[in-house]
């Protein structure tokens, strides 16, 4: 039996909340709350935690708009589904903009109901085990700092253990730099493993290439790590479900210059810096953000791109909601090959991708 997943309902619409509470508890099986107005609903989750919040809204009328920020007041990591009449971009941009997780349209789908609950219920969890952990790492770092009062003492008398301290505060570094990279896909539920997928198809390419495994463990690093600058990018651009426009285009394309700044202060990172920086260059010249070209790409930004690209076309994203099917994504790495793509990358690719 699935895992029973507690809901908020706050819906003054009594037909709209039969039909949701019938969905919810007699089909999902789950545990839901009811409260017909704002006020209730905020009091609800002063007194108890939910996995997930569903409030029918208007995104026009400013109590609605009030809600949303009343509960992400009292719980920045609430996962709030709307139900709205109307799903016009405006409606959706405002929603987003407020911090609302995704929409149901009227009539209501129940296969999409469902859906958002198992997926948001999964990010809630994400949220909630990341505020922990960043919790746990001030606490560590603080711990760190007296104990680095100590290891400087030690280090003084000798130098015997140089190379495990390094090794200490790197996996320290590291930690806190994949949380961080963690956290960013956490924003957005259509990009949820992102960086663990791109890793995936990355290494199995790179192994093809005869890669040693210290040259595949830093491309594995540089997969995770790849996304991380989007930190400096603005939700509302990251989850934009249409077109980007001019600016906004700008902005993403600044992702790569940022994460390698972030990675800038840790020297034993140059190769995975390198990576991050270039990973949206074109074998053609014509990417960005230095309009490199062929040889003057690393070989393992270059498999990264593909990768990159490849994992984005076989996913669902907030501007696209129905993912490419493999042959059409094989087929549109083959259309940009020799400029988009190095050629031998490709080549690489086509050979492993049925094992993918």
């Amino acid at each position: 039996m699935p895992e029973k997943i507690g809901i908020l309902l706050i819906c003054d619409d009594e037909e709209t909340s039969r039909f949701l509470r019938e969905q919810l508890i007699v089909e999902g099986g789950h545990a839901v709350s009811f409260e017909p107005d704002a006020q209730g609903g905020i009091n609800a989750i002063k007194q108890e935690n939910f996995d997930i919040i569903i409030a029918k809204l208007d995104t026009s009328n400013v109590n609605s708009q009030e809600l949303i920020r009343g509960l992400k007041k009292v719980d920045p990591d609430s996962v709030i589904i709307a139900v709205i009449e109307d799903a016009n971009p405006e409606s959706l941009e405002e929603l987003y903009r407020l911090g609302a997780y995704d929409f149901l349209a009227k009539p209501i789908s129940p296969e999409k109901l469902f859906f958002l609950i198992r997926k948001g219920a999964e990010l809630h969890s994400l949220l909630l085990a990341n505020r922990k952990l960043n919790q746990g790492l001030k606490e560590h770092n603080a711990a760190m700092e007296k104990q680095n009062i100590l290891l400087a003492k030690r280090i003084e008398e000798s130098t015997k253990n140089l190379t495990r301290l390094y090794e200490d505060l790197r996996t320290t570094y590291m930690r806190t730099i994949k949380v961080l990279a963690q956290a960013i896909e956490a924003r957005d539920h259509y990009t949820h493993s992102h960086s663990e997928n791109v890793a995936r198809f990355a290494t199995a390419i790179a192994t093809e290439m005869g890669f040693s495994a210290k040259e595949i463990e830093t491309l594995r690093e540089g997969c995770e790590l790849h996304d991380v600058g989007k930190i400096g990018i603005e939700d509302s651009i990251l989850s934009k479900p249409y077109s980007l426009t001019p600016q906004e285009w700008e902005q993403i394309k600044k992702h790569p210059v940022i994460g390698a700044q972030i990675l800038e202060p840790l020297t034993f990172l140059n190769n995975v810096i390198e990576m991050v920086r270039q990973h949206h260059e074109h074998f053609d010249g014509s990417g960005y953000p230095d309009g490199r070209q062929g040889g003057d790409i690393i070989l393992s930004a270059r498999i990264i791109h593909l990768a990159d690209a490849y994992e984005s076309m076989r996913s669902a994203r907030s501007y696209r909601k129905t993912p490419l099917t493999k042959d059409e994504a094989v087929m549109e790495i083959k259309r940009n090959s020799g400029s988009q793509f190095d050629p031998k990358v490709v080549e690489v690719f086509l050979r492993v991708v049925d094992r993918l």
